[in-house]
């Protein structure tokens, strides 16, 4: 089996999807026009700043909500960061509720809260990574203030009923009891269903890198009403809620990837996926598929992991024939640690090593999986020969 250079499949969309022609057209013609500040009032600055109020107002129109509710942040990281700490951070110490198997984003911050004092519980999830209901049922009371809930897992691709998470919180806000509902929809913006009013959140963050928009860019849909307390300070930009000179080109580029969005492209990734991993088993007997299946996973999400083997040696072994893929979230690809997400699912120690997540993408086509079908099992035998040789 020898490396074949003129191959360059990329299946990692989920960690970053290229970015569409049309947007950086869009962002290249913003950028040699509109150079002016747009907190400057003079008139190149008006002309930047109508541009941005032009974007906001379609990202807003995109998600069902007002331009006002839409704040626009550097990342999704900084955009779940900016809901949680936000909201809560300058109250005192209540209590919070959270997935286990939420993006680092949203671990993290939380954490922050926990080193003030704060109570976070963890909801229950099931062996496919769907939360239990009836958890988090039990787990609200008159002292939360929060309850996070990842739309679409950006590891297992499993999604979450945020309806129904919505209908049980407003049961308790009949009793005079308010938490905020806040969901990270970072993978789910392509694929889903993003009307907040249908939705139910108060608080749903999303980004341009993974819609074949522009990276440095991400949105905080924060409900009317919801107070968002600056986490970067020094200027009343975003209505005084993050300070800083607005990343204009992306704000237009992310406006104009929202508008090329088209939900048949998930109808096609979903008869790819299921091929995939329908053929996947049979060339690699013995392998688990991670997360929930059919309706219940993301269209063009694939997690799969094979026992014996660590996931860095194969991704470094499908590089050398043009496969690109992942294996967990792009924020902690650099870690040696089992993803806290298979760990959080129940998966036996020997599934935690060599995961695999190969996410397609409008690029994506059979031919490439087939390629990938081929050069996978070889990939596995041949490790495997080694350690039994070392052995």
């Amino acid at each position: 089996m020898s490396s074949n250079p003129k191959k360059a499949i990329y299946l990692d969309n989920a960690a970053a999807t290229p970015i569409d022609k049309a947007v950086k057209d869009e962002m290249f013609e913003f950028s040699n026009s509109f150079y002016g500040n747009p907190s400057s009032f003079n008139e190149k600055g008006r002309e930047a700043r109508d541009r941005i109020e032009k974007a906001r107002a379609f990202v807003a129109k995109f998600i069902g909500a007002r331009p006002d509710e839409v704040i626009f942040t550097s990342s999704g990281s900084e955009a779940n960061n900016l809901a949680i700490l936000g909201s809560l951070g300058s109250d005192q110490p209540g209590e919070a509720v959270v997935m286990s198997i939420e993006h680092p984003s949203v671990l993290e911050a939380y954490k922050v809260l926990r080193d003030r004092g704060w109570k976070i519980s963890h909801i229950k999830v099931d062996e496919n990574g769907l939360i239990s209901l009836e958890d988090l049922e039990s787990k609200l009371s008159a002292r939360v203030k929060s309850v996070s809930v990842m739309y679409a897992n950006n590891e297992i691709g499993t999604i979450e009923p945020i309806k129904k998470i919505s209908k049980v919180i407003s049961n308790f806000r009949n009793k005079k009891i308010f938490p905020l509902l806040h969901v990270d929809a970072c993978q789910a913006t392509e694929y889903l269903g993003m009307n907040v009013n249908n939705l139910g959140v108060d608080l749903m963050t999303f980004n341009g890198s993974k819609i074949y928009g522009p990276r440095g860019i991400g949105v905080l849909y924060a409900r009317r009403g919801v107070k968002i307390n600056p986490q970067i300070v020094g200027g009343d930009q975003e209505g005084g809620r993050r300070a800083g000179t607005e990343n204009a080109p992306a704000i237009v580029g992310m406006a104009k990837a929202l508008s090329l969005i088209d939900r048949k492209e998930g109808e096609r990734l979903s008869r790819l996926r299921d091929y995939f991993i329908e053929n996947i088993q049979k060339v690699i007997p013995g392998i688990k598929i991670n997360g929930a299946l059919g309706k219940n996973r993301l269209p063009n999400n694939i997690n799969i992991s094979i026992s014996g083997l660590s996931s860095e040696i194969l991704l470094l072994e499908l590089d050398k024939y043009g496969i690109y893929a992942g294996s967990g979230s792009a924020c902690t690809a650099r870690s040696v640690e089992p993803s806290h997400v298979l760990r959080a699912i129940g998966n036996e120690s020997k599934y935690l090593e060599g995961a695999l997540r190969f996410s397609l993408g409008r690029g994506t086509n059979k031919n490439d999986l087939n390629y990938v079908f081929k050069i996978l099992p070889q990939i596995v035998l041949n490790l495997k020969k080694r350690l039994q040789y070392r052995i």
